[in-house]
């Protein structure tokens, strides 16, 4: 389920990032400062379960940067 959730998350990104390049920031922050939450907290455990707990919120939190970034340049590629 929460891979659906990243990548309905980063599928609206890029959408709103390609749409609105200003105003998709905010969002982007609160999503990745939200997995950027559950990564801190996974990588609490203990020994290297820390870190295979931390590893999924990391990654996902890197997707939707990218996804957003990637509808920004997009966005400035295109000539209108």
């Amino acid at each position: 389920m929460m891979i659906v959730g990243v990548i309905g998350a980063c599928v609206v990104l890029a959408v709103l990032a390609f749409l609105l390049p200003r105003l998709s920031r905010h969002p982007q922050n609160g999503a990745q400062r939200a997995l950027g939450a559950g990564s801190r907290t996974g990588s609490k455990a203990p020994g290297p379960l820390g870190r295979l707990l931390s590893k999924p919120f990391s990654s996902s939190s890197r997707a939707v940067g990218r996804s957003g970034s990637a509808g920004r340049r997009a966005r400035r590629h295109l000539r209108f």
